[in-house]
């Protein structure tokens, strides 16, 4: 094996076996495919001066160790030890008469250390006994623990086999992702360089494509060459750890494997098997899997698959008679944590879910079948909640589309699950500003709803709402009216007056009739949603942030300063304490206190705040979303107010651009910047 990125190793490992003045006994310890061996070999040449004794390599596996030293003894030292001696006595005759100097013992491949041990009674402390081993032997052996190679380690290893084609490294993405999906196992990255070296005309894409076809079973991870130190291909080397788990140790790896290439909680493993007891099934872990570096562990209760380990356990489930039942226990645990995930989950919400995530993809993407018809949907409203409540809409999108054509592909067209799926499409899109993709879905939505649930249905009102908040938006303020009011009217009389539902629906019509300037119709629908909000959610959750700011904004709107402000303050601390600093609802909090300052003719406070608000919208939504407009148009208020013509006019022309593009030429927004706009030059036409 090609030797790179383990100069620190090499040092450590000196270290454990000089540290005292006894026999010292060292392990190199780790998972198939590491390069225990070829470490081993490269210490044994780079010390070589310092073991005047010699080195002698033993094969764990081989012949009888004692007779293998015998034999080291008889060839290389020129000991006879009497044939009257038995082999213990013969054993501790090569000891004794051994030439002098330092002597480093290597043991390759250990799987039972008590077989070692017992050949090492009476060796003087000048021996140095070196084991690889892919097994943990005891607290008593100093451990050196080999792990995977460093990304750029790898690249290195891969350029080193490269030499006669360089270029074909060049093109970093496709090496990256490549040395990603072999793990950065030392192993598979040589025999895959050593497979490209010789076949010059094979692109590493092309290669990256052949091993995501088949796996293990690519030529290229089967046989290595003749010439290097590892004998045996990435598949037969996890083989022999393979044949040494017992039936319960195999089933624990298989059901692992089918979890994402990511950290596992041990929590969702349990649950996967609830017929195991829970001692029973640790110690299974940590007896073989761990003990034998088939599974790592990353943090308190977090155990990850090395991915080509992964690759191996998913190709023995195959034969494996609980493969179909390990695959439906994973579907509905992990249905389960999608249930779990809020709308817009909150910071803390979202750390408690992060790292099922990976694993709710995977099921998504890979185990959807196995997945029951009354909850396919939930897999992706999961991944959407939780990218799409963090303001990362670009990666809730893909979800959202695959939900819709998974539903439709399972369900049929009339289903109610194709409505939710039509329904959330279009509430992502209505995010992003994608107002004419959205209008469709909506109205496909609440038709499908009607049809197949009846006009008296909480789905109906909720499809109701969506439309008429998109209404609302687009400016078609008598489109929305009727329909906020029906769902208020829905919402109300099948829900009863204390449900979160209720104070949505009240909250809508109240933020329709703020932009009509019906602010006396306005006021009390905010303050009883507010006051519903509080009451059924209490006062730390986004609904609460987002209704205070509702109420802020009227108050701004009136001219009630002074009881906008603590709401304003109340509402941005909320959203930056529930979602975190970056996130569009802090934005717009940040926005919208800055106009605030703006009205109030506090242009020093407001200016920071504008500049925050439009960054972070810019950053989190794209450069063409309607509320990035909405920012460019109050920074170029507020220029405008303070003299500042030039640098007000360029912000007002990208707002009118953006507003035109996502909203048309006559909506009331597009108006108004257009008005902005006029009355900027007029003012810099009179200063001429």
């Amino acid at each position: 094996m090609k030797f790179v990125g383990r100069d620190e190793e090499l040092q450590n490992l000196h270290q454990l076996l000089q540290e005292n003045n006894q026999v010292a006994i060292a392990a190199i310890a780790g998972m198939g495919g590491l390069g225990k061996t070829e470490l081993a070999l490269q210490y044994a040449k780079n010390q070589r001066e310092n073991y005047k004794g010699g080195l002698c390599w033993i094969q764990a596996k081989a012949d009888d160790i004692g007779v293998q030293v015998i034999q080291f003894a008889r060839t290389h030292l020129d000991l006879n030890p009497p044939e009257e001696f038995n082999s213990s006595e013969k054993i501790q005759y090569c000891w004794r008469n051994w030439c002098e100097g330092d002597v480093l013992l290597v043991v390759d491949d250990v799987t039972d250390y008590q077989q070692v041990r017992l050949y090492l009674q009476g060796v003087s402390s000048r021996f140095k006994v070196l084991m690889t081993t892919r097994q943990k032997l005891g607290a008593s052996i100093k451990q050196l623990s080999l792990d995977v190679l460093q990304p750029d380690a790898a690249l290195e290893l891969l350029r080193s086999l490269l030499t006669e084609t360089p270029e074909r490294i060049e093109r970093e993405d496709v090496v990256k992702q490549l040395c990603e999906w072999l793990g950065y196992l030392p192993l598979g990255l040589e025999l895959v360089g050593r497979y490209l070296a010789r076949t010059p005309d094979l692109s590493l894409s092309a290669m990256m494509q052949r091993l995501e076809k088949k796996r293990l079973e690519q030529p290229a991870l089967v046989k290595p060459e003749a010439d290097m130190t590892a004998q045996l291909g990435v598949q037969a080397a996890f083989e022999l750890s393979w044949q040494e788990l017992a039936e319960d140790d195999k089933q624990l790896g298989c059901l692992l494997s089918l979890f994402a290439a990511a950290p596992i909680h041990w929590n969702l493993v349990e649950k996967c098997l609830p017929e195991k007891d829970e001692d029973e099934l640790e110690e299974i872990r940590d007896d073989k899997l761990i003990n034998m570096h088939l599974l790592q562990r990353k943090g308190e209760d977090i155990y990850q698959l090395h991915p080509l380990l992964r690759e191996f356990f998913q190709y023995k489930l195959t034969g494996l008679e609980q493969a179909e039942e390990f695959r439906r226990s994973l579907c509905q645990v992990m249905v389960a944590v999608a249930k779990e995930i809020p709308q817009t989950p909150t910071l803390e919400e979202i750390n408690v879910v992060s790292l099922a995530i990976p694993h709710l993809a995977e099921v998504a993407d890979h185990l959807i079948q196995y997945v029951s018809d009354k909850d396919v949907i939930w897999p992706f409203v999961g991944l959407s909640c939780f990218y799409k409540g963090q303001g990362l809409y670009t990666q809730a999108e893909p979800w959202n589309q695959q939900c819709l054509s998974t539903v439709q592909n399972r369900l049929g067209e009339n289903h109610p699950d194709v409505g939710s799926s039509l329904n959330n499409l279009a509430l992502l899109y209505d995010s992003q500003g994608k107002y004419d993709q959205a209008e469709p879905l909506f109205l496909q939505a609440l038709k499908l709803d009607k049809r197949l649930l009846g006009d008296n249905h909480p789905s109906v009102a909720t499809s109701l709402n969506n439309l008429a908040l998109l209404y609302r938006t687009q400016g078609k303020y008598d489109q929305a009216e009727p329909l906020f009011l029906q769902a208020l009217e829905l919402d109300k009389r099948l829900l009863g007056n204390n449900h979160t539902d209720v104070a949505t629906s009240l909250n809508n019509l109240a933020l329709l009739y703020h932009t009509q300037g019906k602010y006396d119709q306005a006021t009390p629908l905010f303050l009883q949603a507010l006051e519903l909000y509080k009451r059924l959610l209490g006062n730390n959750h986004p609904s609460v942030a987002t209704s205070l700011n509702n109420l802020a904004e009227l108050y701004r709107t009136q001219g009630k300063y002074d009881q906008a402000t603590p709401l304003y303050i109340q509402a941005l601390e909320l959203y930056k304490r529930l979602l975190g600093e970056n996130h569009p609802h802090v934005a717009t909090s940040l926005n919208n206190l800055a106009l605030l300052y703006y009205y109030q003719g506090k242009y020093d406070q407001a200016a920071p705040l504008f500049l925050q608000a439009l960054e972070l919208r810019q950053r989190l939504l794209g450069d063409n979303h309607p509320h990035v407009a909405q920012s460019l148009n109050n920074l170029a208020k507020l220029y405008y107010s303070q003299g500042r013509y030039d640098q007000a006019e360029p912000l007002l022309l990208q707002a009118l651009n953006i507003f035109e593009q996502s909203l048309g030429g006559n909506h009331p927004n597009t108006v108004r910047v257009r008005d902005n706009l006029a009355n900027l030059r007029d003012s810099l036409n009179s200063q001429q």
